[in-house]
């Protein structure tokens, strides 16, 4: 199978170029971007909604750009197996589009979050996290979100332990997960999780911002690597 990554562009993305800008720029992947009014995937195999405030975050976050033509065409690619990958208002989306169970609630803090924060990788067998060194104790990742607390019912929050779905959780630079270093109140510090099927993840932090040497931090590399090698081999 080729490698190639489907942006899709809704009005009020703001993290369309940062993603587009890491993957094809400093990665050197295929990239295409996808409006949000079409319905064609233009033959990518792997599909992210990037971060930003989609139609204005009206209603709730996600909760329009669920219903963008486009979708359509998201959700029957990702039921077939399709990879797709939603970062921060990505992740909203998932959320109120089905493809990923929970939703999002304010911060605890009532304020917006944008800081470095440092995430402990919880399954590494996934395709999002093979590529994650078991000597990376915690990867350094930025936040930028408003709505980023997770929030699920108790047998909800069971079924994702019991079937390894949360994918990274907040944690301190040493990986110790605990209240401190929750930036947003999300219930067992989750910051990202994988579908039952383990092709559909949805993570707050945003790795497109941690990619480039330039800017100092290159964590966000082994996210998109471990897609793109799962692909290619």
């Amino acid at each position: 199978m080729s490698l190639k990554f489907g942006v899709v562009v809704f009005p009020g993305s703001n993290c369309d170029h940062d993603a587009y800008y890491s993957l094809r720029k400093v990665l050197n992947y295929d990239v295409e971007f996808l409006w949000h009014k079409d319905t064609d995937l233009k033959q990518s195999s792997v599909i992210l909604l990037p971060g930003g405030f989609s139609y204005g975050d009206y209603l709730r976050t996600g909760a329009i750009a669920r219903f963008s033509p486009i979708m359509n065409s998201v959700i029957s690619f990702a039921n077939k197996g399709g990879i797709v990958i939603g970062i921060c208002n990505g992740f909203q989306i998932l959320l109120e589009a089905g493809l990923l169970p929970g939703v999002m609630i304010r911060n605890n803090s009532l304020k917006f979050a944008c800081k470095d924060v440092y995430l402990k990788t919880e399954n590494r067998e996934t395709i999002f996290s093979a590529e994650i060194s078991e000597a990376t104790k915690a990867l350094k990742i930025p936040i930028a979100h408003g709505e980023g607390n997770y929030f699920a019912d108790i047998e909800l929050l069971k079924e994702l332990e019991a079937n390894r779905q949360i994918l990274f959780r907040y944690s301190d630079e040493d990986g110790n997960v605990n209240d401190e270093n929750n930036p947003n109140g999300s219930q067992l510090n989750i910051a990202g999780i994988v579908n039952k099927n383990g092709n559909v993840m949805g993570m707050m932090p945003h790795p497109e911002r941690a990619c480039d040497p330039t800017l100092g931090r290159t964590d966000g590399q082994q996210i998109f690597k471990s897609v793109a090698n799962y692909i290619l081999n």
